[in-house]
């Protein structure tokens, strides 16, 4: 060839990009194996996180807002017991943040959208929503869980008051 010239610094140059580019490729071909065995643990640990976070905001707005009538456990005081298993299997996420939301008309519950007239957003219901559901596990069988008032009473002895 015409006006090509040789130049072997050049060629080496090329050559020691070359290899680095290939080593490189070569550690991102190994890594990303490894980030497909790690990563969905990640996830799973961030999502309880985050669930766990949520329910302890939904604790605490559900303390504030809902447990007048619903009871701090949810067993039902002059509304309906919400920490049930019959109410929890029976009502989905979105059937629970729509009757927040949206209110029962005809009942004392109210709409708590903000979209409604309501003091609460929209992550906020979600927070309450994670909560009730964080009761599932534990919640009790009461067949009367509509019935307001159906409250189980509670047994205070002496050892539950100071002398």
């Amino acid at each position: 060839m015409a006006g090509f010239s040789h130049d072997p610094q050049l060629e080496a140059s090329t050559d020691r990009w070359m290899r680095w580019g290939l080593a490189l490729m070569a550690a991102m071909v190994l890594a990303f194996p490894l980030y497909r065995i790690w990563e969905p643990a990640n996830r799973a640990e961030s999502r309880a996180l985050q669930q766990a976070s949520l329910a302890a905001q939904g604790a605490e707005i559900f303390s504030l807002n809902c447990s007048a009538c619903h009871g701090l456990a949810g067993e039902g005081v002059d509304a309906p017991a919400l920490n049930s298993q019959q109410f929890l299997r029976s009502a989905t996420d979105e059937q629970i943040r729509l009757l927040v939301s949206v209110g029962v008309p005809g009942t004392g519950m109210s709409a708590y959208s903000l979209d409604f007239g309501g003091p609460l957003t929209t992550e906020q219901i979600r927070a309450v929503v994670t909560h009730l559901r964080s009761w599932e596990p534990d919640a009790p069988d009461r067949p009367d869980w509509r019935a307001p008032g159906t409250a189980p009473a509670t047994v205070t002895t002496m050892d539950d008051h100071e002398p």
